[in-house]
């Protein structure tokens, strides 16, 4: 047992087979916590509670006009460059696009949570507007969303990234669980994650039939929450008439230069931000018989992704404060992250490991979840890596 009530397990953290880089998981205790959500509420100065209108649009007009001036210039300037100069021009248009809509979609992603302004209504104009742009179906993900947050952690109603035990891993697990495979599963995972949970619920909480995000009478609403999906799916027939419009006046090429590509990055931040807010060695899942809410909310971590914390709106390194408050507006997370670290203790996890090796570790070492051997409760599981 570590220090501050921290378990210490052996395991691997850089590379494969090199016992020089053998270094222990710190592990999050899994034991209810000796503080209450009020005890850390009142930790948090009240102004950060606060929502304000203009500072929350000041933040989509700011993201939107990086995006008007990078699509200026590419369209108006890439072309004429010569041949070797604007190859090399597209993909630095594509990743300078793609995060600042990356930043777009997370305040999107707070109008979801009311953390945008003090009015539901208006919270729902953005989000739906923006998220629809983005090809997100806003009401459908906003429901899913919540109730992500309701059950994180629970193996049994955690809606996304819920992870198997081992006896219900798939056959072929064995057969990835190499590095030629991991770089096919991660390749796979960053490019069609994020549609094939929307579409096909992967990765995704199992329900008892077909659940889809498009689908208003599928089993992930209630009947109160059909016609709202109804709407979201307008939202992206509508987004998709008008990309149909612009690729046949502008041509599909044009299309996923400018678009396309941008989208996909978007995509793919969005599936690494996720996976590795909730994807980590030293965080347990619980399933029903040891869950609460409150620990389930602290099995998450902060990550650390260096410049684009800010352009990511800090969704990145304060994603521990949002499982706790989710309505509370992302410029203020900060200052509510560093005055709950006191409170959390060892309960905090963050980890700054550059994310493309935390990306190829957590691929390697959370495989499936089991408990440990021996141990008093067997409702605690861990992630293991040996199939």
């Amino acid at each position: 047992m570590g220090a501050g009530g921290r378990m210490t397990v052996p395991n691997k953290w850089e590379g494969e087979g090199d016992e020089k880089s053998q270094k222990p998981v710190q592990r999050v205790p899994s034991a209810k916590p000796p503080f209450t959500l009020s005890e850390i509420k009142k930790a948090i100065p009240p102004h950060c509670f606060k929502r304000s209108l203009l500072k929350s649009f000041s933040y989509v007009l700011y993201d939107l006009t990086l995006v008007a001036i990078f699509y200026y210039v590419a369209t108006t300037y890439i072309d004429a460059l010569p041949g070797p100069l604007r190859y090399a021009a597209w993909p630095v248009y594509w990743a300078l696009q793609g995060c600042v809509l990356t930043g777009v979609w997370v305040i999107a992603h707070e109008c979801g949570h009311h953390a945008f302004s003090d009015y539901q209504w208006v919270d729902d104009c953005v989000g739906l507007v923006l998220h629809s742009a983005l090809l997100v179906p806003y009401f459908s993900w906003k429901y899913s969303h919540r109730r992500h947050h309701s059950n994180t952690g629970s193996l049994e109603r955690d809606e996304v990234f819920v992870p198997k035990p081992k006896s219900k891993m798939p056959w072929f697990s064995k057969y990835l669980n190499n590095p030629p495979g991991r770089v096919m599963t991660l390749i796979v995972t960053l490019t069609l994650g994020w549609p094939l949970y929307l579409a096909l619920n992967v990765s995704g909480r199992p329900y008892d039939r077909f659940a889809c995000h498009f689908d208003p009478y599928g089993p992930i609403y209630t009947d109160r929450e059909r016609l709202q999906i109804y709407i979201s799916d307008v939202g992206i027939m509508a987004a998709t008439y008008t990309l149909y419009k612009i690729a046949a006046a502008r041509g599909l090429a044009w299309l996923v230069c400018v678009y396309g590509v941008p989208l996909l990055i978007v995509n793919a931040f969005l599936v690494t931000i996720t996976y590795l807010q909730h994807t980590h060695p030293a965080l347990p899942h619980y399933d029903s018989s040891e869950w609460d809410w409150l620990r389930g909310a602290l099995a998450t971590a902060d990550r650390d992704y260096g410049i684009l914390n800010k352009v990511f709106h800090n969704i990145t390194d304060t994603h521990v404060a949002h499982h706790l408050f989710s309505t509370m507006p992302h410029y203020h997370a900060m200052e509510a992250t560093k005055a709950i670290k006191p409170i959390l203790g060892d309960y905090y996890q963050f980890d700054g490991t550059p994310v493309y090796k935390a990306m190829w570790r957590e691929a390697r070492e959370c495989l499936y979840v089991e408990p440990d051997d021996g141990a008093n409760s067997k409702g605690v599981f861990w992630y293991k890596k040996n199939l």
